[in-house]
């Protein structure tokens, strides 16, 4: 089950308050300010600073 875009359209990034988007695998959403993806479990995104993955 992919994001309600409805969802997508109002979550922020934790750290910068910017837009987010969908990662292309679909796995996890991405700030392009921060560098950060937020991953997304059993369809849940996981909006924890903690829990993001720095980006190359």
């Amino acid at each position: 089950m992919a994001i309600d875009k409805e969802l997508l359209a109002i979550l922020a990034c934790p750290k910068c308050k910017g837009d987010i988007a969908l990662n292309e695998k679909g796995d996890g959403l991405v700030c392009r300010a921060c560098k950060l993806m937020y991953p997304i479990k059993d369809d849940i995104p996981v909006m924890l600073i903690d829990e993001a993955i720095k980006l190359s």
